[in-house]
């Protein structure tokens, strides 16, 4: 990843910051900030444009730095932020999570070339080493972060005597659901995934299985052939020779028929084709290049 990534820019404006600040003041006044930016402590930092260079360039050369790329109208970042954070907390020190606004530091996401937010950076030694976009479930995140340690965490030879990671203890309910699943319970795991997530709003992983499961519940019990044999002017067929062709690994196939769907029908049918449209973009990542190209023909449809 580290190619693709110019932080020369933000090293620039950092020391063009502190040599403004270390300028005599052309008249009299409070002093101004100190010529370095401060280097915050504690698991979470707020990193700027001004600030990046200390906070997250150098500090990289000590500890590893997991960069969160969010903003206060993404809907996703709300979600995958606090599971982050709660993971640096957990994490003893071995590595720190700096959180960007792009809104207000377009800079830096425009260094690290951000095409979509949330979009998480790592960075060891001044260069960026691993990168994810979107939500993902906090196990998820473990296995990248566990990835990157094998890599590079020889590097850091003062973290050595730092205390592992606290790996909280499985989640009971979790491990019944999973249990179902692998046993082919189905319906059984999504029921008991679906309460998780009804208790829990912020439960990322149970709210992802339970989209997932929903599909694979629905999708399973209709007809392999129906792909081939749904009658065009039958929505509930289209609906469901689309689900049987998304099952199959042909989503661009499932999006076209329902996205031809909306532009033939009217009303409450095609109200409900839209709605299984956008329900089935929830189980891929919203920059999959398949979505982005359904949704534009979904609006040309639509208007």
């Amino acid at each position: 990843m580290s190619g693709a990534v110019d932080l020369s820019v933000l090293k620039e404006r950092a020391e063009a910051n502190r040599a403004a600040q270390a300028a005599p003041p052309r008249t009299a006044g409070p002093a101004g900030p100190a010529s370095d930016a401060p280097v915050s402590d504690g698991p979470v930092i707020d990193v700027t444009e001004v600030t990046f260079e200390a906070e997250v360039i150098d500090r990289s050369t000590r500890q590893l730095v997991v960069v969160d790329l969010w903003a206060t109208w993404c809907e996703p970042c709300k979600q995958l932020s606090p599971v982050l954070e709660s993971m640096a907390a957990d994490a003893g020190g071995r590595w720190v999570l700096a959180k960007v606004d792009v809104d207000a530091n377009p800079r830096i996401a425009q260094a690290f070339r951000a095409q979509s937010i949330p979009m998480v950076v790592a960075l060891a030694h001044g260069q960026p080493v691993s990168v994810f976009a979107g939500v993902k479930p906090r196990a998820e995140i473990q296995a990248w972060l566990d990835e990157i340690f094998a890599q590079v965490g020889g590097a850091y030879p003062d973290l050595g005597d730092a205390p592992a990671p606290v790996e909280e203890p499985e989640d009971p309910r979790m491990v019944a659901a999973e249990d179902k699943l692998n046993a082919g319970d189905i319906d059984g795991a999504l029921a008991d995934y679906r309460l998780i997530a009804e208790a829990e709003p912020n439960n990322v992983e149970a709210a992802s299985l339970v989209r997932n499961l929903t599909f694979v519940s629905r999708a399973s019990k209709h007809p392999g052939s129906i792909s081939q044999s749904a009658a065009a002017g039958d929505v509930d067929a289209q609906l469901a020779a689309a689900d049987v062709e998304l099952l199959n690994q042909q989503p661009e196939a499932a999006f076209n028929r329902i996205v031809e769907l909306v532009r033939v029908t009217s009303d409450d049918d095609r109200a409900r084709a839209r709605a299984r449209l956008l329900e089935l973009f929830e189980l891929y990542e919203p920059n999959e290049p398949v979505v982005l190209a359904a949704r534009r023909k979904l609006a040309t449809a639509l208007f």
